[in-house]
């Protein structure tokens, strides 16, 4: 254990143990290149440490790109706290499955904003000429997406707030922040900067740019007098998609308390990670980027393939396990896919089913991809819980796993193991697990699939008929004829028995 403690800032790099790894480069050097909103784990685990190493290794290349990071909701201002008191330096602490802790400082953010402090200085920032990427991390649910159109809702007070506002008011939202950014900058003839989204959605940047362009239009219409927005940010202004995939927990005060014991690093805010990472990203900006290709990021024309890998072997394989995995007793993903059963499931989920509905995938070992990513699961020191896993499954399941059913269905594949996932939601709905303990069911349409779930024992189809989850599934014999089976079987005998007793062949 250690005694002397480091609080972490520029001042004590110098100091910090020869085992910690800190900047290699002259953080006095940076340049902010980079606007990001939303600083948390995964932005910091991720985006952050790319470019933390691109400075390292190529400081030519990389030190005009440093980040700031700008918060715009309430609880931001702790990260404005946390980065304020320790030069906007933070710990990445890898977590190895042999329990081995890899702890890392990072410098690659320069500043860090908290815009209910001073609405201007961000927009200040925004509108630097050697700003030319926003970046997002801002959840899916910050798009704004109306999940049953998939068109812009505007419903939020803060967007309401913005779209009514004149220009040069002070924004409140991402969206407000960043049109009215593009607006001034439009202005003063300055080239507009790429919006890169990295949020774990599909086609990410091709939803920022429909919802902000949206977002535009409506505040466009009621700006009479103003030259309208959205039309030119439509034909000048890049939104690359891209891939993103790090599993990336929340920050413990166990997490904390270890940095400081067995490093004798002080830091607010560190994050933890796994030691796995992959970043695919589309090559469309409007005004260049940094060259993170030189630090392991897959830059493509299109990031579709990668996309649709991830989605349905990693994203629905989290499904396949963690109902079954929650059901039969278990609490952690590394618990469940430490169990041979489930893995010989999982593995088959992920051969079977979910690889023969995808595209060619360039330059990866589908094989080899799928054998990590149960080694991924299988990390004891994530700690990653299923009832995360188990959160807002009617945004999950209808994105990651009908898509397989239904080519599946198209193309006389298999199906059976997907209608065991979703019979296994089913079951996880009626809110009480196989020991008749509650289980607290997350997700915005609670009240409806649970309502749902309370029927099927009398009507065993009962959860397949929100058409907005399934479609028309309920009609498609094949499917019911399984997930009638399963759901029953899972009601009989439990999640265990009902994977022991089934021939997956």
């Amino acid at each position: 254990m250690s005694t002397e403690q480091i609080t972490l800032s520029d001042d004590t790099l110098p100091g910090l143990p020869e085992k910690v790894g800190r900047p290699r480069y002259d953080r006095r050097r940076l340049r902010p290149g980079i606007v990001h909103f939303g600083v948390g784990g995964f932005h910091r685990a991720h985006q952050a440490m790319y470019l933390d190493t691109l400075m390292g290794e190529q400081p030519e290349q990389g030190l005009d790109w440093s980040i700031v990071g700008v918060g715009t909701m309430p609880g931001d201002a702790r990260m404005r706290d946390a980065m304020a008191a320790q030069d906007c330096l933070f710990t990445l602490v890898v977590k190895h499955p042999d329990g081995r802790l890899e702890p890392r400082v990072l410098g690659a953010m320069s500043a860090y904003l908290f815009a209910p402090d001073d609405p201007e200085a961000v927009l200040a920032q925004l509108t630097e000429e050697q700003v030319r990427i926003v970046s997002l991390t801002i959840t899916e649910g910050g798009y704004h997406v109306n999940q049953v159109t998939g068109e812009f809702d505007p419903a939020d007070e803060a967007l309401q707030e913005d779209i009514a506002s004149s220009p040069g008011d002070a924004p409140r939202s991402a969206f407000g922040f960043i049109t009215e950014a593009l607006r001034r900058r439009r202005e003063a003839g300055t080239e507009p900067f790429t919006v890169m989204s990295c949020d774990n959605l599909p086609g990410n940047g091709d939803v920022a740019g429909k919802m902000l362009t949206s977002f535009a239009r409506m505040q466009d219409g009621n700006r009479p007098d103003a030259e309208p927005l959205a039309g030119w940010m439509e034909e000048h202004v890049q939104f690359p998609n891209s891939m993103v995939d790090r599993i990336t927990p929340v920050t413990t005060q166990e997490d904390i308390d270890a940095l400081a014991d067995r490093f004798g690093i002080e830091d607010a805010w560190p994050v933890v990670c796994e030691p796995f990472t992959q970043w695919v990203l589309e090559d469309h900006f409007t005004s260049g980027r940094p060259a993170v290709e030189e630090v392991g990021v897959q830059v493509v024309e299109d990031v579709e393939p990668y996309e649709l890998m991830k989605l349905r072997l990693l994203n629905a394989s989290h499904q396949a396990l963690c109902y079954l995995g929650y059901l039969a007793g278990y609490r952690y993903a590394h618990e469940v896919a430490q169990d041979p059963l489930f893995v010989d499931f999982l593995l088959g989920y992920m051969e079977k089913e979910g690889t023969p509905t995808l595209p060619e995938v360039p330059d990866v070992d589908l094989a080899d991809y799928r054998q990590t990513l149960v080694e991924r699961f299988a990390n004891p020191e994530v700690r990653d819980t299923l009832a995360r896993l188990c959160a807002e499954s009617s945004d999950r399941i209808p994105k990651w796993l009908v898509p397989v059913i239904r080519h599946n269905l198209e193309h006389g594949g298999q199906i059976e193991r997907s209608a065991l996932v979703v019979a296994s939601w089913a079951r996880y709905a009626e809110g009480e697990d196989e020991q008749g303990e509650p289980i607290e069911v997350v997700d915005r349409y609670k009240d409806r699939v649970m309502a749902a779930a309370a029927r099927q024992r009398e009507e065993p189809l009962a959860f397949l008929e929100d058409e907005t989850f399934f479609g028309d599934l309920r009609e498609q014999e094949a499917f019911t004829k399984a997930y009638t089976h399963f759901l029953q079987q899972l009601h009989d005998v439990g999640a265990r028995a009902t994977l022991e007793g089934h021939d997956w062949s």
